[in-house]
């Protein structure tokens, strides 16, 4: 076994998104501001800063303007500032408006942009190496190092040029470790690293358990037509039942470019429901299909949520390391925005890290970080809707009406709170005790299958290497997830990674084609026996997204 050369660093932070680079240059800008040095890295397993990010978005800029004031006058990509807010209840053919004036706090997006977040990410990325920060795109870490006492002192990046059967390719080269005082991560929603930290310090212990939901967005450059700049639509209601959470988005940016998405919760019950196709249907009402008819379809991807808030958020610091961003969870649902939490909390982060070094500590607890948070306008805002997504768990009916009670009448200041005790992947139903869905076949103009939207999320993995969807026991896919539950994995991944096939003896096997992966990992989270577990490819793999 070759071994493996290390490189030390005062903070290595895991993930080039919002959190992560927040994280850095913080760092950077208090060093210079305060005359002492720190050294900071920041890894990002995508083959370019930005290349893995996939959001909405609309961003609140408050976190970002604290964290780089002169925001604009740097170039920042935040062009497309909010100029009408539309909700619409829908029915299969109709849609009901929502006046302004009924909508809660929550929903007003007066002084936000709208921002392709890949791009940000890219500019930010740009901002922290003008301050000496070294960013390594293209290295995926996959193991967290500990010390003797069991505190996380840095990562470990993957080796590349490993064939499928483990054998070193021409192209082998051993990973990496990067040795650290304190290790960030912000690897975001379901972080591989991070679900290993959860469960290793028990991070999750008191908590309600997380809730995810998956986003499936796609990009078009629609007839100027039907563009309207700074136009932000939200939906409920079809094509989704009344016991199902989500909703739409479609944000209309700059030169006639219109982004639309759709995001259903993980913790839906019917395993006949497709996500992907969902969408897909969305797409024909009456009501959304013509911003988009005569337009070309440019860019595709989807990404899992951390979306259970305040009341799921674990314990984010242990000793040597934190968590900031959707790796632990601070999105806010209710608001239908995470990358502001991102930069806040990645801030809040680094100033308690470089407090420790100044202090010339290593490897301990930040606690300071803690109760950073919890004296923040963060917390503040999570609080006042930390009921959101419990709500919606009792059905759409009484999530709408009490969302509107506790943040429209009561601006938030609720006297109740509302636990659940329910993981995701606990709520899918077996199939027999389900209706079946059946979707339109796509039309090649306005709906669209698996594989060529694919296609367009220009994703690509080495078919030799391994694959990197791993199963606990081989067996459960067939014997349990087909058997019991019409095998989901079908229908609940967005890429068409999975798909039952006959083997040579007319028998069912479970087929992984582990190349089609967008990182999304909504396998990981909704897998009923949790028989599956998402790791990282080589670096550099995976989707290259289009500033989405």
């Amino acid at each position: 076994m070759s071994e493996r050369e290390s490189m030390e660093y005062d903070v290595v932070v895991v993930g080039a998104g919002p959190g992560g680079l927040a994280a850095a240059i913080r760092l950077k800008q208090l060093a210079v501001a305060k005359g002492h040095d720190v050294s900071v890295c920041v890894l990002e397993k995508g083959a370019a800063v930005g290349a893995h990010i996939l959001s909405g978005a609309v961003m609140d800029p408050r976190a970002l303007s604290e964290l780089i004031p002169d925001w604009k006058e740097k170039g920042a990509p935040m062009d497309a500032a909010v100029t009408q807010d539309k909700f619409l209840f829908l029915t299969s053919k109709g849609a009901h408006g929502t006046p302004k004036w009924l909508l809660p706090p929550c929903f007003h997006n007066e002084g936000n942009y709208i921002v392709r977040l890949g791009d940000l990410a890219k500019w930010m990325g740009e901002q922290a190496e003008s301050l000496g920060v070294d960013l390594f795109p293209g290295f995926a870490a996959t193991e967290v190092l500990y010390s003797e006492t069991g505190a996380v002192r840095g990562v470990a990046t993957g080796d590349m040029g490993v064939a499928r059967d483990g054998s070193h390719t021409a192209n082998y080269q051993p990973g990496m470790e990067l040795h650290a005082r304190y290790t960030l991560f912000a690897e975001g929603s379901r972080g591989q690293l991070g679900r290993e930290l959860i469960e290793r310090f028990q991070l999750d212990k008191g908590c309600d358990p997380q809730s995810y939901a998956i986003g499936i967005k796609e990009m078009w450059e629609v007839d100027p037509a039907q563009s309207q700049p700074g136009l932000v639509i939200h939906t409920s209601g079809w094509p989704l039942d009344a016991d199902t959470y989500g909703g739409s988005f479609q944000y209309h940016l700059n030169n006639n470019i219109v982004v639309v998405g759709l995001v259903i919760g993980l913790d839906y019950a019917n395993p006949w429901l497709s996500p992907f196709d969902e969408f897909q249907r969305y797409k024909t009402h009456p009501a959304i299909r013509a911003t988009f008819e005569g337009g070309k379809r440019i860019a595709y991807g989807a990404r899992s949520l951390t979306a259970g808030g305040l009341l799921s958020l674990p314990k984010f610091v242990f000793p040597g390391g934190a968590m900031v961003g959707c790796e632990a969870g601070f999105l806010n649902a209710s608001r239908i925005k995470g990358s502001h939490a991102a930069i806040k909390t990645g801030a809040m982060a680094a100033e308690a890290a470089f407090d420790a070094l100044v202090a010339d500590r290593s490897h301990d607890e930040l606690s300071s970080f803690t109760d950073a948070f919890n004296n923040s306008w963060l917390y503040a805002e999570l609080n006042k809707s930390r009921n959101f997504k419990q709500w919606f768990k009792k059905g759409r009916t009484m999530g709408t009406l009490m969302t509107g009670i506790e943040q429209w009448l009561l601006r938030g200041k609720m006297p109740w709170t509302i636990h659940h005790s329910k993981p995701d992947h606990a709520c899918l139903q077996p199939a027999a005790e389900c209706a079946r869905i059946d979707y339109p076949k796509p039309d090649g103009k306005l709906t669209f299958d698996r594989l060529s939207s694919v296609f367009i999320s220009n994703t690509n993995h080495d078919e030799n290497e391994p694959i990197h969807l791993t199963l606990k026991d081989a067996s459960v896919p067939v014997s349990i997830n087909l058997a019991k539950y019409g095998g989901p994995e079908v229908r609940y991944c967005p890429a068409g990674v999975y798909e039952f096939v006959k083997d040579d003896k007319g028998e069912d096997r479970l087929q992984i084609n582990a190349q089609n992966c967008v990182h999304c990992k909504t396998c990981d989270i909704k897998d009923p026996t949790q028989n599956i577990v998402w790791v990282a490819p080589q670096g550099g793999e995976g989707p290259v997204y289009n500033g989405m």
